[in-house]
């Protein structure tokens, strides 16, 4: 073999080496990624944090850094607003870390997730009901918890939902004259939800129906309940003129 066709083959070889070591994937290390993440969250690229922090994830190389990216993928797909997909992160880090000091806050977010999927009283109740048995389990189980007090209001604001979607069928019963359907549907609920932020319009209903059913006894009965324990609430007028126009 002469030496120019040696010399051609050497560097043919040279090349094509320096080619497939330059379209090699380069390795990072479980840190490099975890940090990457980091950075793409902060700047709100979410999906972009979730497939880097699946890479920490995969690698096996930190239990430290592995619980943290299960917990922060969980995060990004809330504020992605993947409640969902959230929800089942938050429930899978609560399973593998009971005891871990962010339990509380993944329980915390898995209500918050139902709670985010509540679309009004009157389409589907499920994530409502899911949303009062999660936060009524963190207050039993966390009472001293930082995040307590914050549970406490979406516990009374989603209760207060539920009472609104009782009135709201009792209304329609009202509506539709079926009166002791209302009365027994705001009964139950007021016994439920007996200082709910809506329990004043469960009231002024209830006593609308007592009034309209032929109970004139009982209707003034509950309008005066509602007066007296909510004075300056807009449903006393709305009583007051009710019950004069139909006593």
């Amino acid at each position: 073999m002469n030496i120019l066709l040696k010399s051609g083959i050497t560097l043919w070889v040279v090349i094509a080496i320096s080619g497939c070591s330059s379209t090699q994937t380069v390795v990072k290390s479980a840190a490099e990624y975890f940090k990457e993440g980091e950075q793409a969250y902060t700047e709100k690229n979410y999906e972009e944090a979730i497939t880097l922090w699946k890479r920490v994830k995969e690698s096996y190389l930190s239990p430290e850094l592995t619980t943290k990216a299960e917990l922060n993928i969980a995060d990004a797909m809330y504020n992605n607003s993947n409640y969902i997909e959230a929800a089942a992160e938050y429930e899978n880090f609560r399973k593998l870390h009971p005891n871990h000091e962010k339990a509380p806050y993944a329980l915390f977010r898995l209500g918050m997730c139902n709670f985010q999927q509540i679309t009004g009283i009157d389409t589907d109740q499920t994530p409502v009901s899911n949303s009062v048995q999660l936060f009524t389990t963190f207050l039993d189980t966390y009472p001293t918890s930082e995040l307590a007090p914050e549970v406490r209001k979406k516990l009374d604001a989603v209760q207060a939902m539920q009472l609104e979607h009782e009135i709201y069928v009792g209304r329609f019963y009202l509506r539709t004259e079926k009166y002791g359907a209302a009365i027994k549907r705001l009964e139950a609920a007021l016994a439920k939800f007996p200082k709910s932020s809506a329990t004043a319009e469960a009231l002024l209903y209830l006593g609308k129906s007592y009034m309209l059913s032929g109970d004139k006894v009982k209707s003034r009965e509950i309008f005066n309940r509602l007066a007296a324990d909510y004075p300056s609430s807009p449903f006393v007028d709305d009583a007051k003129k009710f019950m004069e126009k139909n006593y």
